[in-house]
Formats: structure tokens, C-alpha cells, sequence
């Protein structure tokens, strides 16, 4: 398999410039889809059934399975979309630098996508079967928390014994065996606008009140134990002199334990409910969307095939946590053993300068290949 790969790598280079070279924003259903027919195809043409699930809003997600599959125990899950809007691409096309290629999505995660069809190329060319023991989902809004995707990913994985998500490695190339879970809330805060300079007695400052629930929530944040809210964007007011009728903030929360979402999504609540400013009313909107990835000893057995199969082919397999939110959450809340981070290495995701470490992209497609095999 190594020989295979090695020989296709030009050929890899060539379908992620493809793929890079379409936009495919979350949003951007058009270039979503145009990504999704490439691949469809390409797994079609390995005897591959796949199923495409349509949707109106976002891109339609893709489920595949090999035509000779009986009850694959091994969910793999990737993403087609990417944060960069339409009209990226003709910016800043897809282009190589002496090791590393760069453009929107190169390494988040279209050359994931790519590690992941000549995987399973290279344990067809190999003779090996284990590629019927995988059902892949494909989605198309990852990147906005998987909002239509969701769903998908976890009727997919129940009943799986393994989860390997196809984030890209970290910088270090390490692996990621835990996320932090999170949710987005938005405080809606209305008051009574006034003269500030003829009768501010009359009004009631949304700002104000505003300015109390901010700071009783940066309270919650308990950074030892994995805690942190953070209301990274307000607006209010309508000019600097009338008292603020209306303000809002938009707020950001990060778990690292299932149990803590119960306990500070009342916390958040309780603030809520009381008015620090007579005459204000504040509104709450959003929930916890992501469950965290939590280490366990599932996902310890899980990390230590695939460090085995690393230390088989010459690659060290270190293992990470990151703040980040992803669709691995959702296997692991699932009981599934689940690892993330087994793209290529690369770094800079979702800026201008991301990349992806071309050495790499046959190296980690071979330690894929060789864990869907160990794990079948």
C-alpha cells in the first residue's frame, strides 16, 4: 500500500487542487454540491453506493458505503464546506511552495477528503476487504456546527464500534482524543430610550443592564476545570445622546464534561431571570449545540491501535485536546471509541495563510488505511 500511494501522490495533488478550487462555503449550497458530485462519483467508481441526502438551505450531505458492505462497524465522517465565502478562490487559487499547498480549505479539510477515498483505493489495490467495513458520511455544514448534519452523524454511528474523524492533524501531527463541547447564546436586552441631556430620568439603559449580565457571566468561567463563557460581540444604542433602548450580546460557552452543560445552562438562565435595571427586560436565546469529546477508555484503545499501526509504518502518533468543536463530539456522546485529527498535517485553518504539509498526505493516508485494516 505504501508503494501504491507513493506512486498516486501527483495524482492526490491534483484532485485536492480540484477541490480546493471550488468554493464551498457553508453557505454556498452551489459549490457545496459541485464538491459532492466530484467525490460521489469518484467512490461510485469503486463500487461505492452512494446516497445523497438533499438539502434546501445548505449543501446535501452524502452517506457511502460499499456495495458489498454487511453491518461496517468503522463510521468515518468529513466535511465538504469550508468558512470562506464565494469569490474566495479567484483571490487566492489553490498554488504549491516548496512542501506546502496553500488555498481556502487546502488542509480543512479538502485534502482530508482525498486522504480518505485513496485509503480505501489503496486497501482495494492491496486486497484487502476491510473497506466493507466502513460507512462514510460526508456533510456540507461542519463548519457552522453541523446544524442539518447532525442528525445524520449520529443515526450513522449508533450500533459502530469506532469513529475515525477526519479533521486535520495538528501542527505537531498529533491526534485529537478530546474536544471541548460549547453552545452560542444571544441576550436580547430592551429598555426606554430618553434625552440623556433633557430627561435621562425617564429612560432605561439596555447598555446598563447589559453591562451587569456580562459581567455575572464572565463569572461562570472556571478555566482549571474546563469552564469558559465569553460574550465576544455587543451592539446597542441608537445614538451617544438618548439612553439605550435595546442592546445585545452574543455569547460563547466551551465544556470540557458532559455533566457540565446541565448545571451552567441553568447558571445562564438564572442570570437571566433577574432584572438589574428596573424597567429592563432581558430575553435569552440559543442553547448548547455541541457535546464535549471526552477521553475515555474507549477512545484510549482506540488511540492505541492507531499508535500501533504509526510505530509499524515509521510515524509517531502523539495525541492532543483542543478547545475546538467538531463532529467528533457527537460519535463519542454516541458511545462510540472515536479519534479525530487523521487528516494530513497542515496548519493556519480557516486564515489566508492555511496549508498543508505535502509530505504527509500519502504518510497519513497509510496509517488510515492501515487502521481501517487493523481495526477490520
Amino acid at each position: 500500500m505504501k508503494e501504491f500511494l507513493q506512486s498516486k501522490q501527483e495524482e492526490m495533488l491534483y484532485l485536492i487542487e480540484e477541490l480546493v478550487n471550488i468554493d464551498s462555503g457553508s453557505y454556498y449550497k452551489e459549490g457545496v454540491d459541485r464538491v459532492g458530485s466530484i467525490l460521489k462519483g469518484k467512490f461510485e467508481r469503486l463500487g461505492f453506493i452512494v446516497n445523497e441526502k438533499t438539502e434546501m438551505e445548505y449543501g446535501n450531505h452524502l452517506v457511502i458505503q460499499h456495495r458489498d458492505a454487511i453491518d461496517p462497524k468503522i463510521i468515518l465522517v468529513a466535511h465538504m464546506d469550508t468558512v470562506f465565502p464565494e469569490g474566495t478562490v479567484e483571490k487566492r487559487p489553490f498554488r504549491i511552495e516548496g512542501t506546502r499547498a496553500y488555498g481556502p480549505g487546502v488542509v480543512d479539510m479538502k485534502a482530508s477528503l482525498v486522504e480518505l477515498l485513496y485509503a480505501l483505493m489503496a486497501l482495494q489495490d492491496a486486497g484487502y476487504n476491510a473497506y466493507e467495513n466502513v460507512l462514510i458520511v460526508l456533510n456540507s455544514d461542519e463548519e457552522i456546527g453541523s446544524p442539518s448534519s447532525r442528525p445524520l452523524i449520529e443515526e450513522h454511528s449508533t450500533g459502530k464500534d469506532y469513529a475515525l474523524i477526519m479533521e486535520p492533524a495538528r501542527k505537531d501531527g498529533s491526534v485529537v482524543s478530546a474536544r471541548r463541547g460549547g453552545g452560542r447564546y444571544t441576550l436580547i436586552v430592551k429598555g426606554k430610550a430618553a434625552h440623556s441631556g433633557i430627561e435621562p430620568e425617564k429612560g432605561r439603559s439596555a447598555i446598563e443592564a447589559l453591562a451587569y449580565k456580562i459581567i455575572q457571566l464572565h463569572e461562570l468561567s472556571d478555566h482549571e476545570n474546563g469552564i469558559s463563557v465569553n460574550v465576544g460581540l455587543i451592539e446597542g444604542g441608537s445614538a451617544v445622546n438618548t439612553v439605550s433602548p435595546n442592546a445585545i450580546a452574543h455569547v460563547d460557552i466551551r465544556i470540557s464534561e458532559v455533566e457540565q452543560a446541565a448545571i451552567l445552562e441553568e447558571q445562564i438562565k438564572k442570570i437571566c431571570s433577574v432584572c438589574d435595571v428596573p424597567g429592563t427586560k432581558v430575553t435569552l436565546e440559543g442553547e448548547m449545540n455541541r457535546p464535549p469529546m471526552e477521553k475515555n477508555k474507549r477512545s484510549e484503545e482506540l488511540l492505541q491501535v492507531i499508535q500501533g499501526v504509526g510505530k509499524e509504518i515509521g510515524v509517531k502518533v502523539m495525541d492532543t485536546s483542543t478547545g475546538g468543536g467538531g463532529d467528533a463530539s457527537f460519535t463519542s456522546a454516541n458511545g462510540v471509541a472515536t479519534i479525530d485529527g487523521l487528516g494530513p498535517v497542515g496548519g493556519n485553518a480557516h486564515s489566508e495563510n492555511e496549508y498543508l504539509e505535502i509530505p504527509t498526505l500519502t504518510e497519513r493516508t497509510l496509517l488510515l488505511a492501515k487502521t481501517i485494516q487493523k481495526l477490520s
